[in-house]
């Protein structure tokens, strides 16, 4: 009986060290019937020559532009597609994964055709047992999200047997190719932050199973510290959260807790209090970024600071 085929689709953009990194980690995987397509969003280093010197047989498609997550990676799937591929794979350039990470992945979704998707426990890659995702959960209430075990090391405490959560994250996402075909791929005007989050919500809401999967292991090169500072992942955070409470057609309490309890009164910290003055650069970036969701824009942020 042959293996699924699986699609591993890489996104690059100015990232070379680390989708090098990624790609060797990648040539030690058990499962043997893959491919591997990295998906370069406009890099302006020499990522692509690099990539293409380093691994001659790969399949490397250049989009000419910075699409984001969501148009990057929807430009792989619509190229799997054509190749007849049964899984696609969705991985973070900035991880390595374990040899068995894509066999225990591939044997739980083919166990029942309603899982639409799938993900590892991902650990730091400098703390290498201490978890930032073991799947995801949803305050359907205030109308947040959360990574389930973030910062804790992993004890065994999340078992062996597969468990059903709100949402995976796109740092690493096994989806059958006919779930694609049935629910769609990527809302694109998330561009990046809560594509997948809303993608998993919408397959649930069409009767599909979204698990994560304990025994299958991955590193993530993140820093919890750098995001939090970043205007962009701010921006994206801000604007996205808003945008997946329409899209999913949340509650009024959701709405209140966001706009009135989380926004305003971090706006309002942000503004009065002395031990925030310095964040100026943030409040702008999060005034903008509501702005652009209620004049209705999504798609790749438009501010210019400074």
């Amino acid at each position: 009986m042959s293996l699924p085929s699986v699609v591993i689709i890489v996104l690059n953009w100015n990232g070379r060290d680390d989708t090098l990194a990624c790609l060797s980690s990648l040539d030690r995987l058990e499962y043997p019937a893959y491919s591997i397509v990295v998906v370069d969003n406009g890099s302006g280093d020499d990522s692509v020559s690099a990539i293409r010197s380093r691994f001659p047989n790969l399949t490397v498609l250049e989009t000419g532009a910075n699409l984001g997550y969501v148009g990057g990676n929807n430009f792989g799937i619509e190229h799997a597609r054509t190749t007849n591929a049964e899984y696609v794979l969705l991985l973070n350039n900035d991880t390595e994964v374990a040899p068995d990470m894509l066999t225990r992945l591939v044997e739980v979704t083919e166990a029942d055709s309603r899982i639409g998707g799938v993900g590892p426990t991902i650990y730091y890659f400098d703390q290498r047992d201490v978890v930032w995702s073991a799947g995801g959960a949803i305050d359907w209430a205030r109308g947040n999200t959360r990574m389930l075990g973030l910062d804790e090391a992993d004890t065994g405490q999340f078992g062996k047997t597969p468990r059903s959560v709100d949402f995976v994250t796109g740092c690493a996402l096994l989806v059958r190719m006919s779930v694609f075909d049935q629910v769609g791929t990527l809302d694109p005007r998330f561009f990046a932050y809560y594509e997948e989050t809303e993608w998993c919500v919408r397959a649930s809401r069409a009767g599909f199973t979204i698990l994560h999967v304990p025994g299958a292991r991955m590193w993530h090169k993140i820093s919890a510290l750098s995001r939090d500072v970043s205007p962009i992942v701010l921006y994206y955070m801000t604007r996205n959260r808003l945008l997946f409470l329409s899209v999913i057609h949340a509650g009024w309490r959701a709405w209140a807790y966001t706009l009135f309890v989380d926004y305003l009164r971090t706006l309002l910290s942000w503004s009065v209090r002395p031990k925030w003055r310095s964040k100026r650069e943030q409040r702008v970036v999060m005034l903008h970024a509501i702005s652009d969701y209620f004049a209705g824009r999504g798609g790749p942020w438009s501010l210019r600071l400074g």
